[in-house]
């Protein structure tokens, strides 16, 4: 495989953080930001869900040249969105400290603007479209050959876990949204009973049987050895190049097991019908590729029992999710939900 480390480390600047989609578009902050006088920036594409991406092209003053970029970050939100802005933060983070010592495939970082105080950041990337390069819809059917290119990258960034000595920034972020009450069981309930739930057995549907389990999944997994964790391994954060996939949003950054980012990934990628018959497979390859890089990783048995328990992660992701569109919610909770159902997840975790 090539090795992707030898890209440059984005570069790390305490400017002001834009709060407006306007004021990221400026010349004169872009100047500031970017490092060269930047006479115009024309917008070329608007993607808004929590974060807001927007890739728009920069004329350079002094040699007239065009480039093309991709600026993310909380533009024009609300208050209590903007309250996220810890996340955009580890974002920089991933890109000015932790990209350089990975072999993963993600986009060029120019430079992640942080106010620490804050708690506010905007990346600038170069734009991949603009490249070549395919971003996948978070509805895009992965098939099982689509699923072991992007669980390879998975792999290269758990053989970088060596990066977590030293770097407590780095949170067990499934101990987090465990303990988080900012959505009440109640408020889950209800969320369940509508389309996102329809389909599932009641059992899965039923908001206090899964908060305790994605309690039981944290405390067991915080006993496990830790591993650089992507955390939110969708459809949606995978793109694809001549040279193979990629991964980007690395707002949930976390250490915590393995099996977080793998059982997550397979089952929201991979239509059910094929997630039954080629998740256990996909699941020794990725083992293959840990061991063979010589990490020491669980037997197969062990892995399996893992994997299993951690489906839970990504279902409960889904499950408490509000700000996108209804169809991706509906499609992700449908197929993390039969996951759940299938593998018998709740008794794995010793939840009734």
């Amino acid at each position: 495989m090539t090795d992707l480390r030898a890209n440059k480390a984005a570069k790390e600047l305490a400017i002001e953080v834009p709060a407006t989609l306007e004021r990221a578009l400026d010349p004169q902050w872009l100047s500031q930001a970017l490092g060269v006088k930047v006479a115009s920036a024309q917008q070329v594409e608007l993607i808004k869900t929590v974060a807001t991406k927007v890739r728009f092209t920069a004329t350079f003053a002094d040699s007239g040249e065009t480039q093309a970029f991709c600026l993310k970050g909380l533009l024009d939100v609300d208050e209590m969105t903007a309250r996220g802005g810890s996340t955009c933060v580890l974002e920089g983070d991933f890109y000015s400290k932790v990209a350089p010592t990975v072999n993963v495939r993600v986009p060029e970082c120019v430079v992640a603007v942080v106010d620490r105080e804050g708690q506010q950041g905007v990346i600038i990337m170069r734009d991949l479209i603009a490249a070549g390069a395919k971003f996948c819809s978070a509805l895009d059917p992965f098939t099982a050959d689509d699923a072991a290119q992007s669980l390879e990258q998975l792999a290269q960034l758990h053989q970088g876990s060596d990066f977590l000595k030293g770097a407590p920034w780095i949170r067990p972020r499934a101990v987090e949204l465990a303990q988080m009450t900012y959505i009440t069981p109640e408020m889950l309930q209800e969320m369940m009973d509508g389309p996102r739930g329809h389909g599932l057995p009641a059992l899965v549907r039923d908001a206090s049987r899964l908060i305790a389990g994605m309690r039981a999944l944290a405390d067991r997994d915080t006993a496990r050895p830790q591993f650089l964790v992507h955390g939110d391994s969708h459809a949606g954060n995978i793109f694809r190049t001549s040279q193979g996939a990629g991964l980007i949003d690395w707002q949930l950054l976390q250490t915590g097991g393995w099996a977080l980012d793998v059982a997550y990934h397979l089952c929201a990628v991979l239509p059910t019908e094929l997630a039954e018959r080629e998740e256990r497979h996909l699941l020794g390859a990725y083992l293959d590729m840990m061991r063979a890089s010589g990490r020491t990783m669980p037997d197969d048995e062990e892995a399996w029992r893992q994997y299993r328990e951690c489906v839970i992660y990504g279902y409960y992701l889904w499950a408490i999710t509000r700000r996108v569109d209804p169809p991706i919610i509906v499609q992700f909770n449908q197929r993390l939900g039969a996951a759940v159902a299938r593998h018998g997840s709740y008794g794995l975790l010793g939840v009734a």
